[in-house]
């Protein structure tokens, strides 16, 4: 897989068209500021990947509404919120499967989809933007450094790396913070969607505040939790 380069990662949100390529998925939730590892194999989304590839690079992450089983290959429903995300390195394989990393970049509230003209599928999307409602600073740095404590206590492993320490330290946006932390703690995939359609980062910081006081000390299970997770297949 080629690196990237720092234009890989820019996001343009003027000159976004509103239309995306839509992925759904089970149970993976993609947040801004986030990297997801890919493996893509349908043929379905081998076409939406060289769509992407040969155009803006773009593809939104969506979760699957439950009951998707009946329907997976055709157009089951998907949740009304998105994740925004950019290709910033691939490797085609020689039968034509691909190894992706995708960066989060917005969050997107799914407007309509659009009749299918291709094999995948595609949608007619809002941009959100976090909403920083404190009422006060103080209580900015109070979540902040609550969330902080608990990100660094349910993800031992990742403090051990310098790039994830600069990450944690207290210039990180409050915002970036509970994407960072919702991502990467094991929490129910309704709540981690949860938590991506909300936009007011203090509402965020809360609920992953009420979940990490129902995780159970670090056990054989959530210990082999790392970061960043594992490729994952379509």
């Amino acid at each position: 897989m080629k690196p990237w380069n720092a234009e890989d990662l820019d996001f343009d949100a003027d000159t976004f068209s509103g239309v995306v390529r839509l992925f759904p998925l089970p149970n993976l939730v993609l947040y801004p500021h986030v990297m997801q590892p890919l493996h893509i194999f349908e043929e379905r989304y081998r076409e939406m990947v060289e769509d992407a590839l040969a155009g803006d690079k773009l593809i939104a992450m969506a979760v699957l509404e439950p009951g998707w089983e009946n329907d997976y290959d055709s157009r089951p429903p998907v949740a009304p919120y998105a994740c925004l995300g950019k290709i910033v390195a691939h490797h085609r394989l020689p039968d034509g499967r691909y190894n992706l990393l995708l960066l989060g970049v917005e969050r997107v509230r799914i407007d309509h989809e659009l009749d299918p003209i291709r094999s995948f599928r595609q949608a007619c999307v809002e941009l959100i933007e976090d909403e920083y409602d404190f009422e006060t600073s103080s209580q900015s740095r109070r979540l902040h450094e609550k969330l902080l404590a608990a990100f660094r206590e349910h993800l031992p492993c990742a403090c051990e790396t310098v790039q994830i320490e600069k990450m944690l330290s207290g210039s990180v946006p409050l915002g970036l913070l509970t994407d960072l932390a919702a991502y990467a703690l094991p929490l129910d995939t309704a709540v981690k969607q949860e938590l991506l359609a909300e936009c007011r980062v203090s509402a965020r910081a809360e609920i992953l505040l009420s979940q990490v006081e129902q995780i159970a000390l670090v056990t054989t299970e959530t210990s082999s939790h790392t970061f960043p997770p594992s490729f994952s297949d379509n």
